[in-house]
């Protein structure tokens, strides 16, 4: 069932969005040669809780972290540990927060030091896929809109979407219905309505579409090892236009 949230509940998880967007740019500058994941999942609970906010995926069907962190092939869901970054590396940065009992989720995917062209080339691509598929939650349109922007970006880029994970609606719960794949026709599914709240996040590969999940039960990793990235906003339907809940300053 499709939950759509009164304007309180938009502006509860507006604050929790804005702790997710801070503390990503925290991230993002934290994420250099030498550093650990470990660390960065440790200055992310810091962040979170030092905004009075609670971590959203610790805990969560028992992901013992506050972050995900995805190097490389990587796609979703890496456990941090003790893995040094090191310049050339790209990594996913995937984040969650709770405020007075919602939630917002966002992800964003950054280079480690200087990076080859190919991989700024792929974190960029997927971040237009983001914005595409933010472009089309317009009330009345269909959910499929957005599936359809994303895809036929990244495919006439040259790249692929995977398939095995998807958006989702977000609110009370961090997972809602309804899914959002990141492929498929435009014209199908639900109407978009106002108060609807959707986490749009392409997850994008270098090379094949396909994934496997490592042993720890957690990491996704492309299946041929190419580069992967991955982008995320927390959005609002309105009749004014998609509002972006997880962005400061325009980031």
């Amino acid at each position: 069932m499709i939950i759509l949230k009164s304007r309180q509940e938009i502006a509860t998880m507006r604050r929790a969005g804005r702790i997710v967007a801070e503390v990503l740019q925290e991230l993002r500058r934290a994420a250099v040669p030498g550093v650990t994941t470990e660390a960065l999942d440790r200055l992310a609970e810091a962040g979170i809780r030092a905004r009075a906010g609670q971590t959203a995926f610790k805990g969560y069907r028992g992901f013992p972290s506050t972050l995900c962190a995805s190097v490389n092939e990587q796609v979703v869901h890496g456990i941090p540990g003790d893995r040094v970054l090191k310049a050339g590396d790209i990594i996913g940065l995937d984040l969650g927060a709770r405020v007075d009992g919602y939630f917002a989720d966002a992800a964003i995917t950054v280079p480690v030091g200087q990076v080859h062209e190919r991989a700024q080339r792929l974190m960029a691509i997927t971040e237009q896929a983001l914005n595409a598929g933010i472009a089309q939650l317009q009330v009345g349109h269909r959910l499929s809109d957005v599936s359809s922007a994303i895809q036929h970006l990244v495919e006439a880029k040259g790249y692929s979407v995977v398939r095995q994970f998807v958006g989702h609606g977000i609110g009370a719960q961090i997972h809602e219905d309804p899914p959002v794949p990141n492929f498929g026709p435009a014209h199908w599914g639900p109407r978009l309505k106002a108060g609807m709240v959707l986490a749009i996040e392409p997850m994008v590969n270098i090379g094949a579409p396909e994934v496997e999940i490592l042993e720890d039960g957690w990491t996704v990793v492309t299946k041929d090892g190419s580069l992967s990235a991955h982008f995320e906003h927390t959005v609002a339907i309105t009749e004014q236009g998609p509002q972006i809940l997880t962005m400061v300053d325009g980031h």
